[in-house]
């Protein structure tokens, strides 16, 4: 488990080779210096392969970092751990805000740790501000288990305005956390919306949390979330609220049968849990690993990767020409007059974005 001082956020205090950056938690905070040897990618690589939470917590601070230099490390520490990695089983769990995501994951990470053994790491991603960029990076304080589970890595990590919550480098986590032993992999969201797209193309099975007895169950049937859903799980089956949740649950699979039959050849199914007191965990495992097993089989498993491989590839080609662009000094000079020239209504958006494109192509050239 990763100690609050092994992260990058700590009373203040910068913990990643003694380089300031701005806080994910508090943009406003003041920072002081923390002194550190720098760590090397030989450190660094040795650290995760041995297993060691502190250096694993300090590459993913690399990882998430901004600062150049740190971005230039952690790619090198990533592509010596890519042989290392995609042992694991990679689950993402999804829901609308309040269904019970992260004390469900405590309950499922407690019950596959004591009933399969091995390492589970949690990747909880925590929804940024868009006006302070500021994050509470509160969801492990809901994990009280697995917070203190010896054979458990949480990290809560910022959204970072990145679409659909999942934030930019959680695939690149992903790898270093399967090259330092983790052979199961939680990826928590932020919640349901259209680009849930960016947590489906990371992982092995997308379990999508949602609840009954809050009016129309039919509201929840959306299709872009149906569709990538392998399993729907309805939390909160206690109490007075049991037959709310099998009356939802043969509402959401009438639904399913309704899609195309999806290219893994497996109907998701609906299952009923409480995840405070514990109920139905089991036969969400059992759902889960029947997948796992029958994708395996039909080679379906193998051939989901190389197609999320794929699109990361793009995504990342993506990203290069983004930050290309906006780090360029000439753009970077001239953004400023393409800004005042729309808000003063003398070019429309679109043309000033196509003339600072037009500069920026014919710099590439020259």
């Amino acid at each position: 488990m990763e100690h609050p001082e092994n992260s990058s956020e700590y009373k203040g205090l910068v913990v990643n080779d003694g380089v300031e950056q701005p806080s994910i938690v508090n943009p406003y905070l003041q920072r002081g210096r923390f002194a550190r040897r720098r760590l090397t990618v030989d450190d660094y690589v040795n650290g995760i392969l041995d297993g060691n939470v502190t250096i694993l917590g300090q590459a993913v601070t690399l990882v998430e970092s901004t600062n150049p230099e740190h971005q230039a490390i952690a790619q090198q520490v990533i592509e010596r751990c890519l042989p290392y990695s995609g042992k694991s089983v990679r689950i993402g769990i999804s829901g609308v805000p309040g269904a019970g995501k992260s004390t469900s994951i405590d309950e499922f990470g407690i019950h596959v740790l004591e009933r399969t053994g091995g390492r589970l790491a949690v990747l909880a991603i925590d929804p940024s501000s868009e006006k302070t960029k500021g994050s509470i990076l509160g969801d492990k304080t809901r994990m009280e288990k697995l917070s203190v589970h010896p054979d458990s890595f949480i990290r809560p990590s910022p959204s970072a305005g990145s679409l659909g919550g999942v934030a930019r480098k959680t695939r690149e986590t992903i790898i270093l956390c399967e090259a330092a032993g983790f052979d199961k992999i939680f990826v928590e969201t932020v919640g349901v919306g259209q680009s849930e797209t960016a947590c489906h193309s990371m992982v092995d099975f997308f379990l999508v949390i949602q609840l009954a007895g809050t009016g129309d169950e039919l509201q929840g049937i959306k299709r872009g979330i149906m569709e990538m859903a392998d399993g729907i799980a309805i939390n909160k089956c206690d109490g007075d609220n049991v037959d709310a949740c099998h009356l939802a649950a043969r509402q959401f699979q009438n639904a399913l049968h309704l899609f195309p039959m999806p290219e893994s050849g497996w109907l998701p199914k609906v299952l009923c849990y409480s995840g405070f007191y514990g109920y139905g965990i089991k036969e969400i495992w059992d759902m889960i690993y029947d997948y796992v097993d029958f994708v395996k089989a039909n080679g379906y498993f193998e051939h989901r990767r190389a197609e999320q491989a794929k699109y990361w590839m793009y995504e990342s080609i993506n990203e290069q020409l983004r930050n290309g662009f906006f780090q360029n000094e000439t753009i970077a000079s001239l953004l400023p007059r393409a800004e005042e020239s729309v808000l003063a209504g003398q070019k429309t958006s679109f043309v000033a974005a196509r003339q600072l494109l037009d500069t920026y192509f014919a710099l590439l050239k020259n």
